[in-house]
């Protein structure tokens, strides 16, 4: 039986894994490790807990993460804490002697006011101004797991997902993504008889999967053996003024739009030809996920991330 470390293992898509790794009768061991475990920012903590663990295949999906707002306002953290933590994973990953290694990258590295993006663009311009910090990080990674490929024939390759949410998220108002803060928000609007006040135009569209999902396809991408970078996304594309709408259906609360916040990156429409060419995959809709996330974040306020 192959043994699987998976980094991140106690945040959203590392919980999602954890979840749902029963219902898949996988010839893998899954050891979920998480920051109180190892500081991944450490070079020598790192090493010394891969080659204790001396796992087949690493998952990694740690990262430091935030929404829009903390891409564009804290872009140095953003830069470094990531270079660090992928750099320190993926070389001690190689000097434990670990095979193969998926990373997770994200959308937002692709390049400015290109259309229809691919796994072979990622490199082709720059990106957004307003995520280039962490982008680039999440760049060099790419560039590092090719470069081990290269060099010494190992399978290290990245999966590219679109906007991931769902329980176990960070609902933060502040550093959170779209829809976790837009949830935390339209429930407080609800608690307060206040307006559910949308920052930015709403215009800006975006393709979201739900955390289980990216679960499901990871487990997967390691039954069939994948070698190579590849996109995770359903087709379908909502306005975060259509995900705020259905966000409302459950709260119920009047929506304004503050036009004083900038709106970000219009569009980052995404190629998954190459998923669907390899599985018949049945995504939860936006509705469903929206639904069951909220549900979620309803019985554990108390204790969740925000």
């Amino acid at each position: 039986m192959k043994s699987v470390l998976i980094t991140g293992g106690s945040g959203l898509i590392g919980s999602a894994m954890k979840q749902i790794m029963d219902d898949y009768k996988l010839e893998f061991y899954c050891t979920f490790l998480n920051s109180k475990q190892c500081d991944l920012c450490n070079y020598s903590e790192t090493l010394k807990i891969f080659s204790e663990f001396k796992p087949d295949i690493i998952i990694h999906l740690a990262a430091c993460v935030g929404g829009l707002f903390k891409n564009m306002s804290d872009k140095v953290r953003m830069l470094e804490e990531n270079v660090l933590i992928n750099t320190h994973v993926v070389k001690a990953a190689h000097e434990s002697g670990v095979q193969t290694l998926i990373g997770c990258l994200s959308t937002c590295i692709f390049p400015d006011q290109i259309e229809n993006l691919n796994e072979n663009i990622i490199h082709d311009g720059p990106p957004h101004f307003s995520n280039e910090g962490y982008a680039y990080a999440k760049r060099l990674m790419d560039i590092h797991c090719r470069v081990y490929r290269q060099s010494f024939n190992r399978n290290y390759f990245c999966i590219i997902p679109t906007n991931i949410y769902g329980p176990n998220d960070n609902f933060n108002l502040e550093d959170g993504h779209v829809i976790p803060s837009l949830i935390h928000k339209a429930y407080l609007s609800k608690q307060r008889n206040n307006f559910f006040e949308i920052r930015g135009s709403g215009k800006p569209l975006r393709q979201f999967i739900y955390s289980l999902d990216i679960a499901k396809l990871i487990f997967q991408l390691m039954e069939q053996k994948v070698s190579e970078n590849i996109i995770l996304s359903p087709s379908d594309q909502y306005s975060i003024k259509e995900v705020a709408e259905i966000i409302n259906k459950h709260f119920e609360n009047d929506i304004v739009f503050n036009n004083s916040f900038a709106d970000g990156q219009y569009s980052k429409t995404t190629d998954n030809s190459k998923l669907k060419d390899l599985f018949n995959f049945e995504f939860t809709s936006l509705e469903q996920g929206i639904s069951e996330t909220i549900e979620w974040f309803k019985l554990n306020y108390d204790t969740l991330r925000k």
